[in-house]
């Protein structure tokens, strides 16, 4: 937690640049393909996190199955964070460790995407998920941050977002979330990709 008061200008500071790094491009057209791919077969989309990140889950799953910014069908996308039925029988009967894990086992079938965000990389229950999603010939997909953490080495594609605080890393995640959002509908808007 940091304690020191830090005004307006140095808390923009901070966010200086935070969109710059070259990664970016790469790993965010390696996703939106990956979802286009499912989409396109049928398949559907499954996101999940703790927090800040069970909120972006919630927010990009509506993003796919409601609007963005295009008019077009929806798409087959749900967040597993969003059923407090489901979220607290699970982790009461097996521990919020397997909170993901458990419904991935139920939803997921090969060739599904399903995407988990930590901003660490450690979150015991997204790196659970990430490994029942390959369990079940899912594609697993990692938002993370800070070096990347356990799911950097689960994943099939990840999102590396920048070193430091979780809100730091949440702004990226939002960010390329909805490039990511943008590409897939156009792609499939106009058949391309």
């Amino acid at each position: 937690m940091m304690s020191e008061r830090r005004d307006f200008r140095t808390l923009l500071d901070d966010r200086r640049g935070l969109l710059e790094a070259p990664h970016y491009q790469g790993q965010v057209e390696a996703i939106a393909l990956a979802i286009i791919t499912a989409f396109r077969s049928g398949k559907k989309l499954l996101w999940f996190g703790n927090g800040g990140s069970a909120a972006d889950a919630q927010h990009l799953a509506a993003e796919f199955s409601g609007r963005f910014l295009r008019e077009r069908p929806g798409y087959p996308s749900e967040s597993l964070s969003s059923n407090p039925s489901a979220v607290t029988a699970i982790s009461n009967d097996f521990g919020y460790e397997n909170v993901f894990a458990r419904q991935v086992e139920a939803f997921t079938r090969p060739g599904d995407v399903v995407v988990g965000i930590t901003t660490s990389g450690n979150s015991r229950n997204v790196v659970y998920g990430l490994e029942a999603a390959k369990r079940h010939g899912a594609l697993a997909v990692a938002f993370t941050g800070n070096g990347g953490g356990k799911v950097a080495d689960i994943a099939d594609l990840i999102l590396m977002g920048p070193d430091g605080y979780s809100a730091i890393v949440q702004e990226v995640h939002i960010t390329m979330g909805h490039i990511i959002c943008d590409l897939v509908d156009q792609a499939l808007s106009h058949g391309v990709g």
